[in-house]
């Protein structure tokens, strides 16, 4: 049921992206994860695991025909262990006695009604690296706006003008991560091929 409209799963192995990649069918959005052991999660994975995959996955897709149009977007789930644990402003609220303990058993998230539909919701957590790779990405920058994971959504759904999901989904909340992008014409961040066992560069190419 690839590229069919229907409600199916849509969840298929790596093997069916490239095959798509390579009849130059690539789909507008795609959400690619690492085998299990190349996740980078400190369970079963470490950051050399995670690096091949990455890098493996990134020079492959900088030469395929629609790559001046692409943007990938790197993004975690949980920090593994890996990265920072600095506390984030919490901008969705829940007072569950139960499961809430930011700081200990009686540092509740928030002031939200008991009775709310939405309660266990506490967010932001740790911080986590988010990194964007493309032709239109700004060089060399950190930006240090506060975003989350819903921001990539949030792009997705102001570039194809969907609106929001709603029903204070995290979307409506999250920054927008345009920032880390120059579209102003001329500009072309060049190609930068690296070798997946040490990330060292392996050739640089201009447009």
């Amino acid at each position: 049921m690839i590229g069919k409209t229907d409600q199916a799963n849509h969840q298929y192995d790596l093997s069916d992206f490239w095959a798509a990649v390579e009849s130059n069918n690539i789909p507008a959005v795609s959400f690619l994860k690492a085998p299990y052991y190349q996740t980078g999660h400190a369970k079963a994975s470490d950051p050399t695991n995670e690096q091949t995959f990455l890098v493996n996955t990134i020079n492959k897709l900088q030469n395929i025909s629609k790559w001046n149009n692409t943007a990938i977007i790197i993004a975690y789930d949980d920090t593994g262990g890996w990265y920072d644990h600095v506390m984030p402003p919490i901008v969705m609220q829940s007072n569950d006695p139960k499961y809430d303990a930011i700081g200990g058993p009686d540092d509740l998230c928030g002031l939200i009604s008991k009775d709310s539909k939405y309660q266990d919701r506490c967010g932001y957590g740790g911080r986590l690296p988010i990194v964007i790779i493309s032709p239109w990405a700004k060089v060399n920058y950190v930006d240090h706006q506060l975003t989350d994971q819903t921001s990539i959504l949030r792009f997705i759904e102001d570039n194809w003008n969907l609106g929001r999901i709603g029903d204070n989904s995290f979307d409506e909340k999250a920054g927008s991560i345009l920032n880390m992008f120059n579209f102003t014409k001329g500009h072309y961040t060049e190609k930068l091929f690296l070798n997946s066992d040490d990330g060292t560069i392996v050739n640089k190419y201009s447009k």
